[in-house]
């Protein structure tokens, strides 16, 4: 069947059954999302079923994704890289860190912790960049890169386990680090050399770590890109542009895993504070 035809079919089978619903665990997303008849059509056509179920996931969130962030936030920078690998659109809005507008009463009803990013999707609103990533994979698992093994429950458990290593080993030295380095300087305050010192050793013990990991994997959590990777991302790129960066270079293996997550397309244009702003380079 051709994709026009098929295309055509689809919309045909959503208008007549757009009554009748039920849940949709593929999907992961709530019952009232799509019609039943979307999947049930999609399941009696072999030939173009991979196809099909892209187009329901596209119809299921026909409003489009909205994402509150700033473009050089490194959390909203962990969101941006999810949605480029998955290649979906969104719609981008500001919210000015260096303005403070994260804290003014305009914006503090979307997430009164005033931080971003802020994901929606129709009703629904997610804060914590991790948890909307999560999100977004559950959701389009079978678009674009595959950023968790769904099929395979071990493998999930490895990739949650360098995730979960991620969010308490790492991140608390490397967002220190990015504060203390990069952040303090654009306030116009001096960096804590001793904090600097003390947390750089306390970083140097989880890249001991890595390096055995990825002296016989490429990734951290498998031979293939994960989520656990991307999670570590944001930190690394501002890492790379301080003295820390010896870290990272001085240890061969974890020198060249981050050589080569930083050179991904999606991230590279999750960096690209033009994309953000819809300008072309």
């Amino acid at each position: 069947m051709s994709s026009s035809r098929l295309l055509v079919t689809l919309a045909l089978v959503i208008v007549i059954m757009s009554i009748s619903y039920e849940p949709f665990p593929w999907m992961g997303v709530n019952a009232s999302d799509v019609p039943t008849g979307c999947y049930a059509y999609c399941n009696q056509t072999l030939e173009s079923r991979h196809q099909c179920y892209k187009w329901c996931e596209e119809l299921a969130h026909k409003d489009g994704y909205k994402l509150y962030g700033y473009p050089s936030s490194p959390n909203t920078r962990r969101v941006l890289a999810v949605l480029h690998e998955k290649g979906l659109s969104f719609d981008p809005i500001t919210v000015n860190l260096t303005t403070s507008d994260q804290q003014k009463p305009s914006f503090l009803p979307i997430n009164p912790f005033g931080q971003v990013p802020v994901f929606l999707d129709g009703h629904l609103k997610l804060i914590e960049s991790r948890a909307i990533s999560l999100y977004i994979e559950n959701v389009h698992r079978s678009r674009g890169t595959k950023l968790l093994n769904h099929k395979n429950y071990k493998k999930m458990g490895t990739e949650t386990m360098w995730m979960y290593i991620e969010s308490f080993e790492f991140d608390p030295p490397a967002s220190k680090l990015v504060w203390e380095q990069t952040i303090k300087p654009m306030k116009g305050l001096k960096a804590d050399h001793k904090v600097v010192n003390e947390t750089e050793r306390k970083l140097e013990k989880v890249l001991d770590v890595y390096e055995e990991r990825l002296k016989n994997s490429r990734f951290l959590a498998s031979n293939r890109f994960t989520m656990a990777d991307v999670f570590h991302l944001p930190n690394i790129q501002y890492l790379m542009d301080t003295p820390t960066k010896r870290l990272f270079k001085n240890r061969p293996s974890v020198h060249r895993w981050v050589a080569e997550i930083t050179a991904r397309p999606a991230w590279k244009k999750a960096c690209d504070a033009n994309a953000w702003y819809g300008k072309k380079n």
